[in-house]
Formats: C-alpha cells, sequence, structure tokens
C-alpha cells in the first residue's frame, strides 16, 4: 500500500433553496445550489508512526480532529496528522461543515491510498441529511439540483447518523464560465446550526404551504434551468431571486422575515443595482449572494459593499467564479 503526505482542497456552495418542504408532497427538500471557487477549504494529511494499541490523531482543530477520528474508525487505518490549512467561515451559509467533514475523510483516507467513499460515508460522519448540494458539489462541482428524500421518511427526531442515504443528484449543469456571483459575508452572528437548526427546520416542515412548493417547481422548470441551459445569466438570477424569496415564506416565523436580519436590507439593495440580476439569502444566512457576470463583477463588488455600508454592517465582499470540478488531491513530498 502506498501511503503519504496530501493536500486536499474544496470550494464553498451557495444554496438557492430547497424544491419543497411541505409534508403534502411525496418528496420532501430537494436542494438547489452550486459551486464557487472561493472561499476554500484545504486539509493536509499524513501517516504517523505510532505503536500505540489505538490509533492516535493529531490535529489542533477541534472540529477536524472529530472528521479524522471517524474517518480513521470508518475505513478502519492508523494514526494520522491532520492540518487545516484554511477553512470556510463556519455556519455563515457556505456549507463550512460537510466541506471540512469531507475535505478531512478525503484527506485522511488518500493518505493512506484508500477510497473515501464522500458519499457514501457523508451520513456517518452526519451530512447529507437534508441536502445534497454539499455533498453533489464537493464530488462534481457545477449546479446542482438534489432529489430529496422520500416524505414517508420524515421523523419528528433527528435519526441518527449514517442511518441515511445522501440524496440524489437529479441535475447537475456546467456554469458558465463568464458568470460571477457576489458573496456578502456580514460580520454578524452565525447561521443556525446544529440542534437549533434541527428544531427549526421541523418546525418549518410541520406547517409548510404545498402551494409554495408549486410555485417553485413551475420557476425551476419553466425559467431556472433554461436560463442555465443557455447562459442567460440574468434569466438564472430572476429565477434564484423567485426561488429565494418564496423559500423565505416558509421560515418567516422562524428568522424574523422572508430573510434573515440583516439579509433583508442587503438583498433590497443588491436587487436595486443593475449589476446583479438576482441576489438572496444562502441557506440560514447571514451570507447573501448576487448573481452578475465578468463584464459587470467591479460594479458589483462595489454595490456589495455600498449594501454593506447602508445596512451600517461590516463585512467580507467577493465576487467569485463557479466551480465545475470537484475536489482536488495533491501528493505532497514528505
Amino acid at each position: 500500500m502506498n501511503s503519504g503526505r496530501v493536500r486536499v482542497t474544496t470550494g464553498g456552495r451557495i444554496h438557492f433553496g430547497f424544491l419543497n418542504l411541505s409534508l403534502a408532497q411525496d418528496r420532501l427538500y430537494g436542494g438547489i445550489g452550486l459551486s464557487v471557487r472561493e472561499p476554500t477549504t484545504t486539509v493536509v494529511a499524513e501517516p504517523i508512526d505510532d505503536s500505540g494499541d489505538a490509533p492516535t490523531i493529531v490535529c489542533s482543530h477541534s472540529t477536524a480532529h472529530e472528521h479524522a477520528t471517524r474517518a480513521v474508525d470508518i475505513l478502519n487505518l492508523d494514526s494520522v496528522s491532520v492540518n487545516v490549512e484554511s477553512a470556510l467561515p463556519r455556519h455563515a451559509g457556505l456549507g463550512s461543515g460537510t466541506q471540512l467533514a469531507l475535505t478531512t475523510l478525503t484527506a485522511v483516507a488518500n493518505a493512506y491510498d484508500q477510497p473515501p467513499q464522500p458519499r457514501e460515508n457523508a451520513p456517518t460522519l452526519g451530512r447529507g441529511g437534508r441536502s445534497g448540494i454539499g455533498v453533489g458539489t464537493f464530488e462534481t462541482g457545477g449546479f446542482i439540483i438534489d432529489g430529496g428524500h422520500s416524505t414517508a421518511r420524515f421523523t419528528i427526531d433527528r435519526p441518527s447518523d449514517g442511518s441515511w442515504a445522501v440524496p440524489p443528484v437529479i441535475t447537475r449543469q456546467r456554469i458558465p464560465d463568464s458568470w460571477r456571483f457576489l458573496l456578502l459575508i456580514p460580520d454578524v452572528d452565525p447561521g443556525r446550526s446544529g440542534t437549533e437548526e434541527e428544531a427549526s427546520m421541523r418546525s418549518v416542515i410541520k406547517q409548510a404551504s404545498p402551494d409554495i412548493a408549486d410555485r417553485i417547481a413551475g420557476t425551476v422548470m419553466r425559467k431556472l434551468l433554461p436560463a442555465i441551459a443557455t447562459e442567460n445569466a440574468e434569466q438564472f438570477g430572476t429565477a434564484v431571486k423567485t426561488i429565494g424569496r418564496l423559500n423565505g415564506r416558509w421560515y418567516t416565523d422562524e428568522q424574523g422575515g422572508v430573510y434573515r436580519p440583516p439579509a433583508g436590507e442587503l438583498v433590497a439593495s443588491l436587487n436595486e443595482s443593475s449589476s446583479c440580476y438576482g441576489a438572496g439569502q444562502s441557506s440560514w444566512g447571514p451570507t447573501v449572494y448576487g448573481i452578475t457576470d465578468v463584464e459587470h463583477a467591479e460594479a458589483a463588488r462595489d454595490a456589495g459593499q455600498h449594501a454593506l455600508d447602508a445596512a451600517g454592517v461590516d463585512g467580507n465582499v467577493r465576487v467569485v467564479r463557479g466551480q465545475n470540478d470537484g475536489v482536488t488531491v495533491k501528493q505532497l513530498e514528505s
């Protein structure tokens, strides 16, 4: 068996929303999203010699340490050293949890020249229980819609890790090279995660209107998919803006409005700019996205900074490319 030091890198993802959150429909969830090149999560792993009875995990990053411990157990590997060189901002709406879990798994596996099987192992790491966008973009990049889960399997209590399968990818499209994505990451409290997120989602699902799901489905079929197939950024932006607003109606009681404050102010400001074709909140936020293109990228960046200034909040403004490839693995010299 060949083994050695490896570096694994993946980008973030924008989550535009779900196809359905109503128990009246046959399929639940069904994520819509795409992969972006930046910001990134990068993990380096290498085997270490250890004569102990149990594997030793050397990692200063507490969350990655937990993922590495699980990965070693899942894959039946030996001791490993793991270093997180970069990570997505935590709980900001860019997929930090899934990307760190799968990047760590992949780094540990490749350090021992073993297949990581991220889709199969994600549930044991506690990932992919609702949305399949994080796993799908990790695998292939691009624009993705997943098939969700059977509504009949919904339970009030959170299923135990490993008891579900990651939703299948039902649509994957290449992101046009000329498109750009404005990311506003305000310096506010992070989005919901863990038990708080689980409780909020179940509250939303129990009272979600099926009429909203019907409207989202129509927008996806008649506007969103044709827009990306014809590389029409303006129509794509209009479609994701509509999908995000409709999703927000499901979450109004849980997040204090169609968008979580201050996302509403930021979205409204971006939608007033001719440089952005559509804006919305990614996942639980606080990250807000805008759809633009290479021709309007600098104007969109200015619009993003103006939106933060007008809302009276500090934050980070990025204009990034889409990512049409999945995770990258590079062998390093030991």
